[in-house]
Protein backbone atom coordinates (compact mmCIF):
# COMPACT_ATOMS: atom_id res chain seq x y z
CA UNK A 1 0.00 0.00 0.00
CA UNK A 2 1.50 3.17 -0.93
CA UNK A 3 1.52 5.76 1.58
CA UNK A 4 -1.10 7.87 0.59
CA UNK A 5 -3.35 4.97 2.37
CA UNK A 6 -1.98 4.06 5.81
CA UNK A 7 -4.27 1.81 8.48
CA UNK A 8 -1.58 2.67 11.01
CA UNK A 9 -2.67 3.95 14.67
CA UNK A 10 -1.78 7.07 15.39
CA UNK A 11 1.44 6.46 18.02
CA UNK A 12 0.43 8.66 20.76
CA UNK A 13 -2.35 10.13 22.58
CA UNK A 14 -0.84 13.97 20.86
CA UNK A 15 -0.18 12.42 17.59
CA UNK A 16 -4.37 11.74 17.65
CA UNK A 17 -5.52 14.97 19.00
CA UNK A 18 -4.12 16.20 15.94
CA UNK A 19 -6.45 13.72 13.67
CA UNK A 20 -10.00 14.55 13.46
CA UNK A 21 -12.55 12.04 14.73
CA UNK A 22 -13.78 11.22 11.51
CA UNK A 23 -10.55 9.80 10.06
CA UNK A 24 -9.64 8.48 13.72
CA UNK A 25 -12.68 5.78 13.26
CA UNK A 26 -12.41 5.63 9.79
CA UNK A 27 -13.01 1.61 9.09
CA UNK A 28 -10.24 -0.65 8.52
CA UNK A 29 -12.00 -3.97 7.49
CA UNK A 30 -15.39 -4.37 5.58
CA UNK A 31 -16.89 -5.70 8.97
CA UNK A 32 -16.40 -2.06 10.20
CA UNK A 33 -18.48 -0.48 7.69
CA UNK A 34 -21.48 1.00 8.37
CA UNK A 35 -24.34 1.51 5.81
CA UNK A 36 -25.42 0.25 2.45
CA UNK A 37 -26.58 -3.23 2.96
CA UNK A 38 -28.24 -3.12 -0.37
CA UNK A 39 -24.58 -3.20 -1.97
CA UNK A 40 -22.40 -4.56 0.85
CA UNK A 41 -24.73 -7.08 2.79
CA UNK A 42 -24.67 -10.90 2.59
CA UNK A 43 -24.74 -12.01 -1.04
CA UNK A 44 -24.88 -8.32 -2.29
CA UNK A 45 -23.16 -7.39 -5.33
CA UNK A 46 -20.20 -4.88 -4.23
CA UNK A 47 -19.70 -7.82 -0.98
CA UNK A 48 -19.94 -10.56 -3.52
CA UNK A 49 -16.51 -8.53 -5.40
CA UNK A 50 -14.91 -7.60 -2.76
CA UNK A 51 -14.66 -11.29 -1.04
CA UNK A 52 -13.45 -12.66 -4.55
CA UNK A 53 -10.32 -10.48 -4.30
CA UNK A 54 -11.56 -8.98 -8.25
CA UNK A 55 -11.50 -5.61 -9.25
CA UNK A 56 -13.77 -3.09 -11.52
CA UNK A 57 -13.85 -0.17 -12.21
CA UNK A 58 -16.87 1.78 -10.17
CA UNK A 59 -18.04 4.64 -10.15
CA UNK A 60 -19.34 5.46 -5.93
CA UNK A 61 -22.38 7.92 -6.82
CA UNK A 62 -23.81 9.37 -2.99
CA UNK A 63 -24.09 12.27 -1.02
CA UNK A 64 -21.40 13.28 0.94
CA UNK A 65 -20.35 11.29 4.04
CA UNK A 66 -21.75 8.02 3.37
CA UNK A 67 -18.34 6.01 3.34
CA UNK A 68 -17.17 6.54 -0.87
CA UNK A 69 -13.70 6.73 0.03
CA UNK A 70 -13.63 4.87 3.22
CA UNK A 71 -15.31 1.99 1.05
CA UNK A 72 -12.42 2.72 -1.58
CA UNK A 73 -9.90 2.02 0.55
CA UNK A 74 -10.92 -0.92 2.08
CA UNK A 75 -11.69 -2.60 -1.37
CA UNK A 76 -7.89 -1.78 -2.01
CA UNK A 77 -6.76 -3.24 1.57
CA UNK A 78 -8.65 -5.83 1.14
CA UNK A 79 -7.00 -7.01 -2.43
CA UNK A 80 -3.91 -5.81 -1.30
CA UNK A 81 -3.78 -3.17 -4.20
CA UNK A 82 -1.54 -0.37 -4.61
CA UNK A 83 -3.74 2.42 -3.64
CA UNK A 84 -3.48 6.42 -4.92
CA UNK A 85 -5.92 9.08 -4.61
CA UNK A 86 -6.07 12.27 -6.09
CA UNK A 87 -9.01 15.43 -5.71
CA UNK A 88 -10.29 16.22 -9.25
CA UNK A 89 -10.89 19.79 -7.80
CA UNK A 90 -6.70 20.00 -7.35
CA UNK A 91 -5.55 17.39 -10.06
CA UNK A 92 -5.10 17.20 -13.62
CA UNK A 93 -3.64 15.38 -16.13
CA UNK A 94 -0.29 15.28 -15.08
CA UNK A 95 -1.35 13.64 -11.85
CA UNK A 96 -3.42 11.06 -13.58
CA UNK A 97 -0.74 10.07 -16.36
CA UNK A 98 1.97 9.81 -13.20
CA UNK A 99 -0.29 7.15 -11.42
CA UNK A 100 -0.42 5.53 -14.88
CA UNK A 101 2.95 5.23 -15.18
CA UNK A 102 3.26 3.83 -11.76
CA UNK A 103 0.35 1.48 -12.57
CA UNK A 104 2.29 0.05 -15.96
CA UNK A 105 4.92 -0.14 -13.59
CA UNK A 106 2.99 -2.29 -11.17
CA UNK A 107 1.97 -4.48 -13.65
CA UNK A 108 4.61 -5.14 -16.11
CA UNK A 109 7.18 -5.93 -12.83
CA UNK A 110 5.35 -6.52 -9.51
CA UNK A 111 2.32 -8.61 -10.77
CA UNK A 112 0.51 -5.97 -8.76
CA UNK A 113 -2.67 -4.09 -9.34
CA UNK A 114 -3.15 -0.15 -8.88
CA UNK A 115 -6.37 1.49 -8.12
CA UNK A 116 -6.66 5.12 -8.55
CA UNK A 117 -9.36 6.68 -6.51
CA UNK A 118 -10.71 10.40 -7.84
CA UNK A 119 -12.59 12.20 -5.32
CA UNK A 120 -15.18 14.34 -6.69
CA UNK A 121 -14.69 12.95 -10.63
CA UNK A 122 -17.32 15.40 -11.70
CA UNK A 123 -14.93 18.43 -11.33
CA UNK A 124 -12.73 16.88 -13.91
CA UNK A 125 -13.10 17.97 -17.34
CA UNK A 126 -13.49 15.78 -20.40
CA UNK A 127 -9.79 16.60 -21.26
CA UNK A 128 -8.82 15.05 -18.02
CA UNK A 129 -11.36 12.01 -18.19
CA UNK A 130 -10.28 10.75 -22.11
CA UNK A 131 -6.73 10.71 -20.40
CA UNK A 132 -8.38 7.90 -18.01
CA UNK A 133 -10.18 5.60 -21.08
CA UNK A 134 -7.15 3.61 -22.37
CA UNK A 135 -5.26 2.73 -18.97
CA UNK A 136 -8.49 2.19 -17.68
CA UNK A 137 -9.60 -0.28 -20.78
CA UNK A 138 -6.72 -1.93 -20.46
CA UNK A 139 -6.86 -2.61 -16.53
CA UNK A 140 -3.25 -0.82 -16.05
CA UNK A 141 -5.14 1.03 -13.50
CA UNK A 142 -8.57 0.17 -11.95
CA UNK A 143 -10.42 3.80 -11.34
CA UNK A 144 -12.84 4.44 -8.43
CA UNK A 145 -14.49 7.41 -8.87
CA UNK A 146 -16.58 9.37 -6.41
CA UNK A 147 -19.17 11.65 -7.19
CA UNK A 148 -22.14 13.19 -5.39
CA UNK A 149 -23.89 14.28 -8.65
CA UNK A 150 -25.45 11.81 -11.36
CA UNK A 151 -22.51 10.34 -13.44
CA UNK A 152 -24.80 10.37 -16.20
CA UNK A 153 -24.52 14.07 -16.43
CA UNK A 154 -20.97 14.66 -15.42
CA UNK A 155 -19.07 11.69 -16.82
CA UNK A 156 -18.15 11.19 -20.07
CA UNK A 157 -20.12 8.19 -21.76
CA UNK A 158 -16.63 6.27 -22.69
CA UNK A 159 -15.94 6.42 -19.67
CA UNK A 160 -18.98 5.92 -17.70
CA UNK A 161 -19.44 2.69 -19.88
CA UNK A 162 -16.31 1.00 -18.81
CA UNK A 163 -17.48 1.59 -14.94
CA UNK A 164 -20.17 -0.35 -12.79
CA UNK A 165 -22.38 2.61 -11.15
CA UNK A 166 -23.16 2.07 -7.70
CA UNK A 167 -25.37 4.31 -5.89
CA UNK A 168 -24.82 4.51 -2.00
CA UNK A 169 -27.69 5.97 0.12
CA UNK A 170 -27.38 8.59 2.78
CA UNK A 171 -26.96 7.02 6.01
CA UNK A 172 -30.24 6.02 8.34
CA UNK A 173 -30.66 7.12 12.00
CA UNK A 174 -29.92 3.86 13.23
CA UNK A 175 -26.84 3.81 11.16
CA UNK A 176 -25.56 6.86 12.46
CA UNK A 177 -26.27 6.22 15.76
CA UNK A 178 -24.08 2.78 15.35
CA UNK A 179 -21.43 5.50 14.05
CA UNK A 180 -21.91 7.50 17.22
CA UNK A 181 -21.98 4.60 19.53
CA UNK A 182 -18.41 3.17 18.08
CA UNK A 183 -16.85 6.92 18.10
CA UNK A 184 -17.65 7.53 22.11
CA UNK A 185 -16.85 4.18 22.87
CA UNK A 186 -14.11 3.03 20.82
CA UNK A 187 -12.35 6.46 19.87
CA UNK A 188 -8.53 6.62 21.10
CA UNK A 189 -9.35 9.40 22.91
CA UNK A 190 -13.12 9.84 23.28
CA UNK A 191 -13.26 6.47 25.13
CA UNK A 192 -11.56 7.95 27.75
CA UNK A 193 -13.96 10.33 28.60
CA UNK A 194 -17.35 10.59 30.25
CA UNK A 195 -19.62 11.94 27.14
CA UNK A 196 -23.38 12.26 27.96
CA UNK A 197 -25.17 13.58 24.71
CA UNK A 198 -28.50 15.20 25.54
CA UNK A 199 -30.59 14.62 22.31
CA UNK A 200 -28.60 12.35 20.09
CA UNK A 201 -31.29 12.23 17.67
CA UNK A 202 -31.03 15.93 17.26
CA UNK A 203 -27.32 15.73 16.93
CA UNK A 204 -28.48 12.68 14.10
CA UNK A 205 -31.35 14.81 12.75
CA UNK A 206 -28.79 17.88 11.98
CA UNK A 207 -26.27 15.74 10.34
CA UNK A 208 -28.72 14.43 8.01
CA UNK A 209 -27.46 11.30 6.80
CA UNK A 210 -24.03 12.57 6.78
CA UNK A 211 -21.70 10.29 8.84
CA UNK A 212 -18.87 13.00 8.34
CA UNK A 213 -20.86 15.86 9.50
CA UNK A 214 -22.28 14.26 12.31
CA UNK A 215 -18.53 13.40 14.09
CA UNK A 216 -17.45 16.93 12.84
CA UNK A 217 -20.44 18.38 14.70
CA UNK A 218 -19.64 16.34 17.66
CA UNK A 219 -15.95 16.97 18.21
CA UNK A 220 -17.31 20.95 17.61
CA UNK A 221 -20.04 20.55 20.29
CA UNK A 222 -16.99 18.74 22.86
CA UNK A 223 -14.86 21.35 22.28
CA UNK A 224 -17.72 24.14 23.18
CA UNK A 225 -19.14 22.40 25.80
CA UNK A 226 -17.27 23.40 29.45
CA UNK A 227 -16.80 19.58 31.36
CA UNK A 228 -17.99 19.05 34.84
CA UNK A 229 -16.37 19.46 37.86
CA UNK A 230 -15.78 15.52 37.97
CA UNK A 231 -13.91 15.62 34.66
CA UNK A 232 -17.67 14.63 32.66
CA UNK A 233 -18.97 16.06 29.92
CA UNK A 234 -23.06 17.07 28.94
CA UNK A 235 -23.44 17.72 25.52
CA UNK A 236 -26.50 20.08 25.40
CA UNK A 237 -29.19 20.80 22.67
CA UNK A 238 -28.02 24.65 22.20
CA UNK A 239 -24.34 23.18 22.05
CA UNK A 240 -25.31 20.91 19.05
CA UNK A 241 -26.93 24.11 17.11
CA UNK A 242 -23.89 26.30 18.19
CA UNK A 243 -21.78 23.60 16.32
CA UNK A 244 -23.79 23.21 13.15
CA UNK A 245 -24.19 26.82 12.93
CA UNK A 246 -28.28 26.13 12.69
CA UNK A 247 -31.26 24.66 13.50
CA UNK A 248 -32.85 21.61 12.03
CA UNK A 249 -35.30 22.28 9.10
CA UNK A 250 -37.18 19.67 8.08
CA UNK A 251 -36.22 18.42 4.74
CA UNK A 252 -36.11 14.81 3.84
CA UNK A 253 -34.00 15.21 0.09
CA UNK A 254 -34.68 11.18 -0.45
CA UNK A 255 -38.22 11.63 0.78
CA UNK A 256 -41.71 12.89 -0.10
CA UNK A 257 -40.96 15.88 1.40
CA UNK A 258 -38.25 16.66 -1.35
CA UNK A 259 -40.38 15.75 -4.32
CA UNK A 260 -43.60 17.96 -2.67
CA UNK A 261 -41.33 20.88 -2.15
CA UNK A 262 -39.62 20.49 -5.79
CA UNK A 263 -43.10 20.57 -6.91
CA UNK A 264 -44.68 23.44 -5.20
CA UNK A 265 -41.39 25.27 -6.19
CA UNK A 266 -42.53 24.42 -9.56
CA UNK A 267 -45.75 25.29 -9.55
CA UNK A 268 -45.12 28.32 -7.97
CA UNK A 269 -42.76 28.97 -11.00
CA UNK A 270 -45.52 28.06 -12.98
CA UNK A 271 -48.26 30.16 -11.78
CA UNK A 272 -46.46 33.53 -11.88
CA UNK A 273 -45.33 33.96 -7.91
CA UNK A 274 -42.07 35.12 -7.16
CA UNK A 275 -42.72 35.38 -3.45
CA UNK A 276 -43.86 31.47 -3.18
CA UNK A 277 -40.96 30.23 -5.57
CA UNK A 278 -38.59 32.03 -3.25
CA UNK A 279 -39.70 30.43 -0.24
CA UNK A 280 -39.88 26.64 -1.55
CA UNK A 281 -36.20 27.66 -2.97
CA UNK A 282 -35.26 28.75 0.28
CA UNK A 283 -37.16 25.62 2.37
CA UNK A 284 -34.83 23.36 0.01
CA UNK A 285 -31.59 25.08 0.03
CA UNK A 286 -31.64 25.03 3.86
CA UNK A 287 -32.45 21.88 3.87
CA UNK A 288 -29.23 20.62 2.09
CA UNK A 289 -30.72 20.12 -1.46
CA UNK A 290 -28.52 20.14 -4.38
CA UNK A 291 -28.57 23.39 -5.87
CA UNK A 292 -27.92 21.96 -9.23
CA UNK A 293 -31.24 19.75 -9.13
CA UNK A 294 -33.02 23.13 -8.62
CA UNK A 295 -31.27 24.53 -11.52
CA UNK A 296 -31.73 21.61 -13.88
CA UNK A 297 -35.59 21.54 -13.01
CA UNK A 298 -35.51 25.52 -14.02
CA UNK A 299 -33.75 24.76 -17.72
CA UNK A 300 -36.62 22.26 -17.78
CA UNK A 301 -39.28 24.43 -16.59
CA UNK A 302 -38.08 27.70 -19.14
CA UNK A 303 -39.18 25.67 -21.70
CA UNK A 304 -41.87 23.53 -20.82
CA UNK A 305 -43.63 26.42 -19.50
CA UNK A 306 -42.38 30.01 -20.43
CA UNK A 307 -41.31 28.43 -23.67
CA UNK A 308 -41.45 31.33 -27.01
CA UNK A 309 -43.66 33.26 -24.95
CA UNK A 310 -40.19 34.72 -23.43
CA UNK A 311 -36.89 32.88 -25.74
CA UNK A 312 -34.63 34.62 -23.53
CA UNK A 313 -35.81 32.15 -20.55
CA UNK A 314 -33.96 29.23 -21.50
CA UNK A 315 -30.66 30.23 -21.94
CA UNK A 316 -30.73 32.72 -18.90
CA UNK A 317 -31.95 29.18 -17.16
CA UNK A 318 -28.94 27.03 -19.08
CA UNK A 319 -26.36 30.08 -17.94
CA UNK A 320 -27.74 29.63 -14.30
CA UNK A 321 -26.87 25.58 -14.35
CA UNK A 322 -23.23 26.73 -15.33
CA UNK A 323 -22.94 29.78 -13.15
CA UNK A 324 -23.62 27.46 -10.50
CA UNK A 325 -21.70 24.41 -11.40
CA UNK A 326 -18.72 27.44 -11.34
CA UNK A 327 -19.62 29.02 -8.42
CA UNK A 328 -20.79 26.42 -5.82
CA UNK A 329 -22.66 27.11 -2.39
CA UNK A 330 -23.34 29.62 -0.51
CA UNK A 331 -23.08 32.13 -3.43
CA UNK A 332 -25.25 29.84 -5.77
CA UNK A 333 -28.23 30.87 -3.98
CA UNK A 334 -28.11 34.14 -6.03
CA UNK A 335 -27.59 33.10 -9.00
CA UNK A 336 -30.20 30.71 -8.01
CA UNK A 337 -32.69 33.53 -6.81
CA UNK A 338 -32.19 35.96 -9.77
CA UNK A 339 -33.36 32.58 -12.25
CA UNK A 340 -36.26 32.23 -10.14
CA UNK A 341 -37.29 35.50 -9.59
CA UNK A 342 -37.27 35.91 -13.78
CA UNK A 343 -39.23 32.59 -14.44
CA UNK A 344 -41.41 33.51 -12.56
CA UNK A 345 -42.76 36.70 -13.59
CA UNK A 346 -41.93 35.74 -17.44
CA UNK A 347 -44.94 35.30 -19.50
CA UNK A 348 -45.76 31.62 -19.95
CA UNK A 349 -46.88 29.26 -22.61
CA UNK A 350 -46.59 25.72 -22.79
CA UNK A 351 -47.44 25.51 -26.47
CA UNK A 352 -44.09 23.67 -27.51
CA UNK A 353 -44.74 21.09 -25.09
CA UNK A 354 -48.10 20.48 -26.17
CA UNK A 355 -47.02 20.39 -29.73
CA UNK A 356 -44.06 17.89 -29.12
CA UNK A 357 -46.57 15.87 -27.45
CA UNK A 358 -49.05 16.02 -29.89
CA UNK A 359 -46.25 15.31 -32.53
CA UNK A 360 -45.15 11.90 -30.91
CA UNK A 361 -48.55 10.65 -30.27
CA UNK A 362 -49.35 10.40 -34.07
CA UNK A 363 -46.01 9.55 -35.11
CA UNK A 364 -46.74 6.59 -32.46
CA UNK A 365 -50.54 6.31 -33.99
CA UNK A 366 -49.13 6.36 -37.51
CA UNK A 367 -45.19 4.92 -37.67
CA UNK A 368 -43.17 5.25 -40.26
CA UNK A 369 -45.54 7.41 -43.09
CA UNK A 370 -43.21 7.85 -45.70
CA UNK A 371 -41.29 11.47 -46.33
CA UNK A 372 -42.99 13.20 -49.23
CA UNK A 373 -41.24 12.92 -52.68
CA UNK A 374 -39.88 16.46 -52.63
CA UNK A 375 -38.46 17.18 -49.70
CA UNK A 376 -36.41 14.16 -50.02
CA UNK A 377 -32.31 13.58 -50.11
CA UNK A 378 -31.15 13.22 -53.51
CA UNK A 379 -27.72 12.94 -53.40
CA UNK A 380 -27.01 10.87 -56.73
CA UNK A 381 -28.60 10.72 -59.95
CA UNK A 382 -30.17 7.29 -59.16
CA UNK A 383 -32.34 8.76 -56.35
CA UNK A 384 -32.57 12.09 -58.45
CA UNK A 385 -34.21 9.88 -61.31
CA UNK A 386 -36.91 8.32 -59.01
CA UNK A 387 -38.14 12.07 -58.62
CA UNK A 388 -36.26 12.33 -54.89
CA UNK A 389 -36.17 16.33 -54.38
CA UNK A 390 -38.50 17.31 -57.70
CA UNK A 391 -40.14 20.24 -57.35
CA UNK A 392 -38.84 21.20 -54.53
CA UNK A 393 -39.17 25.14 -53.70
CA UNK A 394 -35.89 26.95 -51.89
CA UNK A 395 -37.26 29.28 -49.86
CA UNK A 396 -34.84 32.08 -50.17
CA UNK A 397 -35.81 32.39 -53.68
CA UNK A 398 -38.84 33.77 -53.03
CA UNK A 399 -40.77 36.68 -51.25
CA UNK A 400 -40.55 37.29 -47.78
CA UNK A 401 -37.65 33.90 -47.84
CA UNK A 402 -41.04 31.70 -47.68
CA UNK A 403 -42.62 29.49 -50.17
CA UNK A 404 -46.16 27.35 -49.61
CA UNK A 405 -45.67 23.57 -50.08
CA UNK A 406 -46.09 20.41 -48.44
CA UNK A 407 -43.80 19.25 -45.84
CA UNK A 408 -46.06 16.74 -43.72
CA UNK A 409 -46.41 13.73 -44.95
CA UNK A 410 -50.14 12.88 -47.05
CA UNK A 411 -52.06 11.51 -44.29
CA UNK A 412 -51.00 14.56 -41.68
CA UNK A 413 -50.39 17.24 -44.64
CA UNK A 414 -53.04 19.92 -42.58
CA UNK A 415 -52.24 19.21 -39.08
CA UNK A 416 -51.46 21.65 -36.85
CA UNK A 417 -49.28 20.70 -33.62
CA UNK A 418 -47.52 24.10 -33.01
CA UNK A 419 -50.26 26.54 -31.45
CA UNK A 420 -48.50 29.89 -30.36
CA UNK A 421 -50.37 31.75 -27.55
CA UNK A 422 -51.35 35.49 -27.96
CA UNK A 423 -48.71 36.00 -25.01
CA UNK A 424 -45.28 37.87 -24.82
CA UNK A 425 -43.25 37.06 -27.81
CA UNK A 426 -45.46 34.20 -28.64
CA UNK A 427 -47.50 36.62 -30.05
CA UNK A 428 -45.42 38.46 -32.63
CA UNK A 429 -45.00 34.26 -33.49
CA UNK A 430 -48.41 33.40 -33.75
CA UNK A 431 -49.17 36.33 -36.20
CA UNK A 432 -46.40 35.85 -38.55
CA UNK A 433 -47.42 32.38 -38.68
CA UNK A 434 -50.82 33.11 -39.73
CA UNK A 435 -50.00 35.78 -42.47
CA UNK A 436 -47.37 33.75 -43.93
CA UNK A 437 -49.43 30.61 -43.94
CA UNK A 438 -52.78 31.85 -44.61
CA UNK A 439 -54.77 28.59 -45.49
CA UNK A 440 -54.19 27.65 -41.84
CA UNK A 441 -56.10 29.24 -39.16
CA UNK A 442 -53.65 29.16 -35.63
Amino acid sequence: MSDLFSTEEPQSLQQASYVPLAERIRPKVLSEFVGQNHLLGEGKPLRVIIERGELVSMILWGPPGVGKTSLARLIANHVKADFFQLNAVSSGVKEVRAVIAKGERNLTHLKKRTILFIDEIHRFNKAQQDALLHSVEEGVVVLIGATTENPSFEVISPLLSRCRVYVMDPLTTEELDTILTRALTSDKLLSKRKITIEERDYLMLLSAGDARKLLNGLETALYLTKPESDGSVLIRKQKIEEAFQRKYTMYDKTGDQHYDTISAFIKSLRGSDPDAAMYWMARMLDGGEDPKFIARRMVILSSEDVGNADPMALPLATSCFTAVDYVGMPEARIILAQTAAYLASAPKSNAAYLAIEEAIEDVRTLPNLPVPLHIRNAPTQFMKDLNYGKEYKYSHQYDDHFVEQQYLPDNLKDKIYYKPTDIGKEKEIRERLNKLWKKKQR
